[in-house]
């Protein structure tokens, strides 16, 4: 297993100091990208949803994924009034087969007048094939 930690150059960069992804490489080929949580600008939930899904597009693209390589989601709303909007938004993004997710209510993030903040878990490749939706395994 190898792993790499970066800011990915021309895709959104962090508002701190951290890094955005983490790849970790395994053996049989397959990747997971580990993307930190993302915040966009705006007046409003949808635009800042949309910024926060252009910046995951942007930094997944910089290391050969897309949206629907997502496995994982993890989302924080500092008001759960706005979560029909961000929920709008992110159909209109990540229309493949919907990764697990977790969305929960923060009483405020980092940069103060954010919104929302996304993170999400996305795979690649490996000797297994492609992620489905279809389950497997028995009962």
């Amino acid at each position: 297993m190898q792993i790499s930690i970066d800011n990915p150059v021309g895709a959104p960069q962090p508002f701190g100091p951290y890094s955005q992804v983490a790849r970790v490489e395994h053996a049989d080929g397959g990747v997971l990208l580990y993307v930190s949580g993302q915040c966009a600008e705006g007046e409003d939930m949808a635009t800042q949803s949309r910024g926060v899904f252009e910046a995951l597009r942007a930094l997944l693209a910089a290391h050969g994924a897309g949206l629907d390589d997502i496995i994982n989601i993890r989302t924080y709303l500092t008001d759960m009034d706005g979560f029909a909007d961000y929920a709008t938004v992110r159909k209109q993004f990540l229309t493949a087969t919907p990764p697990t997710s977790t969305t929960v209510a923060v009483s405020r993030l980092v940069p103060p007048r954010a919104l929302v903040e996304v993170e999400v878990v996305a795979a690649l490749g490996g000797a297994t094939g492609a992620i489905t939706g279809a389950p497997t395994g028995t009962q």
